[in-house]
């Protein structure tokens, strides 16, 4: 592994001088994580990104868009004007590009299905999109409906999907803005979901979402962002590994010049059910526990794993096939992670440079390690991404950023517990996690907000996301009235 990626950085370090793009998501609800987990718009390094994308706003019941969290996204009832701290990021990379993410694994697909098939409705979301961008901003809109024709959908999205997009296209870019979206790489949401030429013609930037191919939904342990299949895939298998999903945008009509590689900046975990079976395709019937900070069952941020494999005895493999590492840790209840690290993320980012593609994307950045606790710098996989695409001439500032400029005061003290709402920010019902609560501070008390979970999903107590009903329910004593 070591000798590809010299060869990989000595040899074609000459790709790219210049141009390359490096989309960072910015996962907002990570300001609830615990501990060194915390993580808010000042730890973000604009200097690694080209294009920022803020996650998530999302659709309202009158079709206009909708801030998901008042509280942290805006300034109004003493909120921590969380989208204009993150727009001002521009004052240190004049460079950079500030989008709005609208969508995103919450929100489902029901409500944006009845919005795109109606031409009245689809006018409403877009003029109140840009009026938000305006007021905050922002330059750009990144659609992550997850997905048409699925999860809610109907099969007339596949083609009002595009009406939604075209109209876009043209509102947007007369304002100057840009239109992204963040796609499947699943052959099976592809084919149904997807005019692919079409999408081309009228996204500026398409974010493949190469991740989670594989995960603890399945009994059998496998790497969730694996560069090119396993020598033992077979079936449907065969079409889950990142170089099938970009060789199947171009063959379907995407413009390689404007996709971008997703590698995730997270493991995805197993329990295995016999410690002395441990590679690929090992029988792994439960996820692994939930992290300290991320809290989600199945699911290690890079921080976790790497600080924990400091201080651990792991097992750390890099398979002769493959180009990603795993490991494995037989004290801590047989947990088999598969994920990312500084060498495999820099042969992906080389390979998307081989392939002409614009340049690569992560999914997200409060998951690097962004305090530099495990290699001496912070965000390590990141800066080996953007080393690789800009052909070695990134040169880390060596300035600290300057302050921001916000009417959010930390010393604010918190209202008194209400029925709903105890703290800022999302808050779980004990008694139904169907739906959950978003509470916004104010002189008076508290403004709450209610959310309802899409169909199969709950509301995490622990991870403070609307998660897959079984991962939810794989911690004890969560959500015990609408768990089995």
């Amino acid at each position: 592994m070591k000798l590809l990626l010299a060869l990989s950085l000595l040899g074609v370090y000459l790709s790219l001088a210049e141009g390359y793009t490096m989309v960072c998501y910015f996962s907002s609800w990570a300001t609830y994580r615990p501990g060194d987990g915390k993580y808010t718009v000042e730890d973000v390094d604009p200097s690694l990104c080209t294009h920022l994308i803020y996650a998530f706003a999302g659709l309202g019941y009158d079709n206009n868009i909708r801030v998901l969290d008042p509280y942290n996204d805006l300034c109004e009832n003493y909120g921590k004007c969380g989208y204009d701290r993150f727009t001002k990021l521009k004052e240190q990379n004049p460079n950079l590009k500030t989008i709005l993410g609208v969508g995103g694994w919450n929100e489902g697909s029901t409500s944006y299905s009845k919005m795109a098939a109606n031409p009245a409705l689809r006018k409403t979301f877009i003029d109140s999109s840009i009026e938000l961008l305006k007021a905050h901003d922002f330059d750009g809109l990144d659609m992550d409906w997850e997905y048409p024709t699925q999860r809610g959908g109907n099969p007339e999205d596949y083609t009002n999907f595009i009406s939604l997009l075209e109209e876009l296209n043209v509102a947007l870019h007369a304002e100057g803005k840009i239109l992204t979206a963040a796609v499947s790489a699943g052959k099976l949401t592809i084919d149904p979901a997807y005019n692919i030429p079409a999408m081309s013609a009228a996204l500026d930037m398409i974010n493949l979402m190469t991740y989670d191919m594989h995960g603890s939904w399945e009994d059998f342990t496998h790497h969730h962002s694996c560069l090119y299949g396993h020598p033992d895939d077979t079936g449907e298998a065969l079409y889950l590994n990142q170089d099938f999903a970009v060789n199947y945008w171009i063959e379907k009509g995407g413009d390689k010049e404007r996709m971008v590689l997703g590698i995730p900046l997270y493991g995805r975990t197993y329990k295995l059910n016999d410690p002395t079976v441990n590679g690929f395709y090992a029988p792994a019937s439960n996820p692994g526990a939930a992290g300290p900070y991320t809290r989600e069952p199945g699911f290690l941020g890079y921080n976790e794993i790497c600080a924990d494999q400091m201080t651990q005895d792991w097992t750390i493999v890099h398979d002769p096939v493959m180009h990603e590492p795993y490991a494995y840790y037989i004290p801590n209840n047989n947990i088999w992670v598969s994920y990312e690290d500084q060498d495999s993320v820099a042969i992906k980012a080389q390979y998307a440079l081989d392939k002409g593609l614009a340049g690569c994307m992560v999914w997200s950045v409060e998951t690097d390690d962004f305090h530099g606790k495990c290699h001496g710098m912070k965000n390590p996989l990141m800066t080996n991404i953007v080393e690789v695409l800009s052909g070695g001439i990134y040169t880390k500032p060596s300035t600290e950023p300057p302050p921001p400029t916000t009417t959010w005061d930390p010393s604010r003290s918190t209202p008194e517990p209400t029925t709903h709402c105890t703290v800022p920010g999302p808050n779980p019902d004990k008694k139904d996690c169907t739906h959950y609560y978003v509470c916004a501070e104010n002189p008076a008390g508290w403004i709450e907000y209610e959310y309802d979970c899409p169909a199969n999903t709950l509301f995490s107590p622990m991870a403070l996301i609307c998660d897959w009903k079984d991962s939810v329910c794989a911690v004890e004593g969560q959500c015990a009235n609408d768990c089995p």
